[in-house]
Order: structure tokens, then sequence, then C-alpha cells
């Protein structure tokens, strides 16, 4: 299983922001924990199309020191039409 983080390219509040994604949302959940994420910044089906959480570029960062895959924009595209694949076989 793998987790993926895309390059905080969104801007909000201030900030850059980037999206953590995994292949299962129950190693989602588990990595965003590690990392001190609450489980209140989540977002899934139905108010989102994919798991995901927000995090900001800090926090990306030490999500890539824990292992996350880092992607561009375009790369987690193509992640997450492979999980939506996934899902519906």
């Amino acid at each position: 299983m793998a987790v993926y983080v895309d390059d905080p390219i969104w801007h909000w509040q201030g900030m850059r922001w980037a999206h953590l994604v995994a292949d299962h949302e129950h190693e989602l959940h588990r990595f965003a924990a590690g990392l001190g994420i609450p489980r209140l910044v989540y977002q899934g089906p139905p108010k989102t199309a994919h798991a995901h959480y927000d995090i900001t570029a800090f926090e990306r960062r030490r999500a890539i020191a824990h292992g996350a895959i880092a992607c561009s924009r375009e790369e987690i595209v193509i992640v997450l039409r492979r999980l939506k694949a996934l899902s519906s076989v």
C-alpha cells in the first residue's frame, strides 16, 4: 500500500495546501494519524469524489519524510483515476 501527496499549489488562508491520498482508506487514516493530523480534517465521499486529507506544505514535507510518495498535480490525478477504477471493480 502506498500513500501519495501532491504539490502544495492550492492557496487558502494564506498558506499553500496539498492533498494526501492512499491506496486504501484505512491506510490513509493510519498515515494521517501518524503525522498527528486529526480525523476531523478528512474529506471523502459523499462530500468529495476522492478520500483525502488537505495538508499544509509543512505537513507535506513531514509526510514525505515518513514515506509518502511526492507527486505532481498531473501524477496525483493519474493515481486518483487508478484508485477510482479499482474501487469500481
